[in-house]
């Protein structure tokens, strides 16, 4: 069945079924434009829009439909529909929403796979692939690190090795869309029924991977800027696309500006290194700011850390303790209460030393 190839299986029927019996359709959001949606069901393709009870169910807009959600929808007419309800997401990569209001704002949904895409020519940078991976684990999909660009790199091997390092246990791999086998390393991940992501900033070469796992120049793609390795979006909007022979595949617009929307637990996922480290600290809750006993602190000195993953470290994690403390200002306050005893430990320690 073609939604099969598409993901759908025993939890996605079961979580449609008290829908089947009011004769809904079951599909899954090709598209999402504000309140357009473009939905893939057994019979082709359909255009909707959310019906009024669920528009009016749903205060957080976050939860109306996404690029990969599956959905139940009621058909009113030849090619169109109403979608009736969200069914449980099983992985969603979000962002913090751009403006000042702190909000969330999906990507996709029920993504199994993310390939990173990274342009091995001006673009490259490792501080920002940790944003991307610390996205990744909140999610719950997969990361891929997808170093492309491959023929453009004169120390290819070195790039593998610092990539590796900061992917941790994420696979890297290297490719060109330049040379007919330039994707092979791609193809494990291709597994039937999987839903793989593109993500990347613009101008890394996303549209032009896909475009050679979907077989055909389904995706615009433009050449980047010689000066800077920057390009320009040319994808504009998040589509979902069946692969040729099973799963689906989405490619994504460049993303300028990544902001956060994760805890700091997230954070130490990625950093599990540090994280490990930082276990070792003769305090439990040590900020690693200056405390007796602080493991961080010797593994820098010793060269065990190395300062700009540090640096990224406190950056990001200060990043998503100040978006907890907008989202739950509860949390804030039991975060801070916790420094304020840790130091108080701090200077009774050193008063007794002294």
């Amino acid at each position: 069945m073609f939604l099969e190839r598409l993901g759908a299986g025993p939890a996605v029927y079961g979580a449609f079924s008290s829908y089947a019996q009011q004769q809904m359709t079951l599909a899954r959001v090709a598209t999402a434009q504000r309140d357009l949606y473009c939905l893939l069901t057994e019979e082709g393709a359909v255009h909707a829009e959310p019906s009024g009870g669920l528009y009016h169910r749903t205060p957080n807009r976050a939860a109306l439909p996404v690029t990969g959600d599956w959905v139940a929808a009621r058909m009113v007419g030849a090619g169109q529909a109403l979608v009736e309800a969200v069914l449980p997401r099983r992985t969603c990569l979000v962002r913090r929403a751009a403006g000042a209001r702190e909000q969330e704002q999906p990507l996709a949904a029920n993504v199994d796979v993310v390939f990173l895409v990274c342009g091995l020519d001006g673009d490259f940078n490792l501080r920002r692939l940790e944003r991307y991976l610390a996205l990744v684990a909140a999610s719950g999909a997969a990361p891929v690190v997808v170093l492309n660009k491959a023929d453009l790199c004169p120390d290819l091997a070195d790039r593998i090795v610092e990539t590796a390092a900061i992917a941790r246990s994420a696979p890297v791999v290297a490719v060109s869309t330049l040379h007919p086998r330039g994707l092979d390393a791609l193809h494990p991940f291709l597994t039937p029924a999987a839903t793989i992501a593109l993500l990347g900033s613009s101008g890394v070469g996303k549209s032009t991977i896909a475009n050679r796992l979907l077989g055909e120049e389904h995706f615009l793609t433009r050449e980047v800027r010689l000066g800077d390795s920057h390009g320009r979006h040319t994808t504009v909007r998040r589509e979902l696309t069946p692969l040729p022979n099973s799963g689906a595949l989405i490619d994504t617009p460049g993303l300028r500006e990544l902001q956060l929307w994760l805890s700091p637990e997230s954070i130490d996922t990625v950093f599990d290194d540090i994280a490990a480290i930082a276990s070792d600290c003769r305090f439990r809750d040590c900020t690693h700011t200056g405390e007796p006993g602080c493991a961080v602190a010797v593994a820098l000195d010793d060269g065990q850390v190395e300062p700009g993953r540090w640096a990224s470290f406190q950056k990001l994690r200060a990043e998503a303790e100040w978006h907890e403390s907008m989202a739950d200002p509860l949390a804030a306050l039991d975060r801070k209460r916790k420094w304020k005893l840790i130091h108080k430990q701090a200077r009774a320690f050193n008063k007794q030393r002294g």
